[in-house]
């Protein structure tokens, strides 16, 4: 795996790291999950950064914000007991179609 996708990848556990402790801080009431959110989003930006060297904002944004949203969706249901009905799973189907497409079939990214 390229150097690249390891920075995307760890920009988008950082930034799901953030969300989730987003949830936990209760609207920045407790002292810890607020710490995490801003560490989380931090370290997420600065990722993303690396790999803006490298791949196209546009596909990068697109990967990134998929792979956070499908990954939260999880969390929200394992952590938070947050259900998501039919049309909601439909779409994140999608997502996970569309960062396919671009991986297997986009010359923008570099493959």
């Amino acid at each position: 795996m390229p150097v690249v996708y390891v920075f995307l990848l760890m920009a988008v556990v950082a930034e799901t790291v953030g969300t989730t402790a987003l949830q936990a801080s209760q609207q920045f009431t407790r002292f810890w999950p607020s710490v995490l959110v801003v560490l989380g989003y931090g370290a997420a930006f600065w990722f993303l950064s690396l790999t803006l060297r490298e791949l196209p904002v546009g596909i990068t944004y697109a990967i990134w914000s998929g792979l956070g949203i499908i990954f939260i969706s999880v969390i929200g249901f394992a952590l938070f007991g947050q259900r998501l009905d039919t049309p909601a799973l439909i779409g994140l189907a999608l997502i996970i179609t569309g960062i396919v497409v671009i991986q297997v079939f986009s010359n923008t990214t570099g493959h």
